[in-house]
């Protein structure tokens, strides 16, 4: 694989591990890449990684990507070769980046049976550090700590909203 490709691939996920959550797209059927058995076989397995996960061993080198992750309520150590890797999608700044070239075949078939008769023209996603950035600052104003002497206090408790469920659910 060539030092150019893995350098992009290394420094795209780098920056988006930075900004947060990232799934990575692999063929988990390539050679060197450890991952339960569970899973081996899969052309496309997508991962989730964050430095949010508190990964004990999450590496990013020139090899590739190796961490310890959970598969079912498991924990394993995965490893995952540049040339095995074919996406990397940032949940947070909805960034996608792309490499064919490392594409399973089948995925290819798919994709090309699935394209319009004529191609869609693809204009290059900026790299998040070459996005413009929002800036939030503070607006003087009227400010309220208290109350307008015009209100009347509430005579009751206030109304207390219904307790909410529970957004985890069990699954067996």
């Amino acid at each position: 694989m060539d030092d150019k490709k893995v350098l992009d691939k290394k420094e795209r996920l780098l920056a988006a591990l930075d900004q947060g959550m990232v799934m990575i797209h692999l063929d988990a059927r390539r050679p060197g890449v450890l991952v339960p058995a569970s899973v081996k076989t899969e052309a496309h397995l997508r991962l989730n990684l964050s430095y949010r996960f508190d990964p004990p061993d999450l590496t990013v080198g020139e090899w590739g990507v190796r961490s310890t992750l959970s598969f079912s309520g498991s924990r394993f150590t995965i490893a995952v070769p540049w040339s095995a890797l074919f996406a990397i999608a940032s949940h947070v700044t909805k960034e996608f980046w792309m490499y064919p070239e490392d594409m399973p075949p089948e995925l290819l078939q798919q994709t090309a049976a699935s394209r319009p008769a004529q191609p869609l023209p693809v204009a290059p996603v900026p790299v998040a550090a070459e996005r413009p950035r929002t800036f939030l600052r503070e607006v003087q104003g009227e400010r309220r700590d208290e109350p307008p002497a015009d209100v009347p206090p509430a005579d009751g408790p206030p109304d207390e909203p219904p307790p909410r469920r529970g957004h985890l659910r069990l699954v067996k």
